[in-house]
């Protein structure tokens, strides 16, 4: 990958340049993913749930539905939605400014007219604005160009995270983007169990986050930002150890968010690096190190070298 500040695989994305579609983009990608939700067969920490980056933009891969298996992706180069069954059917609907509640009818439709039953839980979940899509008509915008910006972003840090990723020999997730949260993650664990969560996300049951965070984890991603924060990657851990935010990390960019309780590196310092991959696999590995030296991972045995 290119590490020029002005590749394309590093477009600039300022938060408040495109909230409006942000905030639309991700209640489309909520109804989205709970279509995954609804067909898909539980796994652990939700894994079965999340949507994956593609070369056309973000997929929810392969689901089981009543005559074979279907495909939803979102195509952020011909703005579409497109929806593909097993039986060769493709049915297409625009991105384009449209309200949540117009989309989400339109899409019901989709569905219903290529034969995929899906019972969708109707409101959104992570998020303090629990309007039900159906009622949605606030949340109307979409600038294609910041979509697709947005999108080459999610796809040169899905490459850094999978590269990352590929050095952990225990158990470790996809790198998948949560439509609850609205980010990119990939998530290593220790192989020991994790108190409780406390819960408390907006809108999202309580025992649902902790099935998802059941277990010890170094977790890290990429986030577009929102309600006053730039776009970052991030890492954090759960349960976090002693000393974690003091710790020394990598590169010098990285700060310790006490309100979030993670580090970050700011999007726009890796967009300006004269080399971001390094930049960005350093943040990862330090942070991860951080997080197992100060928790006692057995690190010997859970990492390739």
């Amino acid at each position: 990958m290119a590490s020029s500040a002005t590749s394309p695989a590093w477009p600039a994305l300022p938060a408040d340049s495109w909230t409006a579609t942000r905030q639309t983009l991700h209640m489309w990608t909520q109804i989205v993913g709970k279509t995954r939700l609804a067909l898909s067969s539980m796994l652990n920490h939700w894994w079965q749930v999340p949507l994956y980056v593609t070369p056309r933009g973000l997929s929810t891969g392969s689901m089981p539905y009543a005559a074979g298996a279907c495909e939803v992706v979102f195509d952020f180069h011909h703005h579409e939605l497109q929806l593909y069954t097993s039986d060769g059917e493709v049915r297409r609907m625009a991105l384009a400014p449209r309200s949540v509640a117009d989309f989400y009818r339109e899409y019901r439709q989709l569905l219903r007219a290529a034969g995929v039953a899906a019972a969708i839980w109707p409101v959104p979940v992570e998020v303090e604005d629990a309007t039900p899509f159906a009622h949605d008509q606030h949340h109307h915008s979409y600038d294609a160009d910041a979509v697709q910006r947005f999108w080459r972003i999610l796809l040169g840090a899905d490459q850094l995270l999978g590269e990352f990723r590929s050095h952990f020999t225990g158990k470790v997730s996809p790198v998948h983007f949560f439509w609850g949260s609205f980010d990119l993650a990939v998530t290593r664990f220790s192989g020991r169990p994790a108190p409780p969560h406390p819960g408390g996300v907006p809108n999202l049951a309580d025992w649902v986050t902790r099935e998802a965070y059941s277990a010890e984890v170094s977790s890290a991603g990429w986030w577009p930002g929102g309600n006053g924060q730039e776009a970052a990657f991030y890492s954090y851990a759960y349960p976090s150890p002693p000393g974690f935010g003091a710790a020394a990390v990598r590169p010098a960019a990285a700060t310790f968010s006490e309100q979030l309780g993670e580090f970050l590196l700011p999007y726009e310092a890796v967009r300006t690096a004269p080399d971001s991959r390094q930049l960005v696999l350093d943040f990862l590995q330090s942070t991860y190190e951080a997080a197992a030296n100060l928790a006692h991972w057995d690190r010997k045995h859970l990492e390739r070298h």
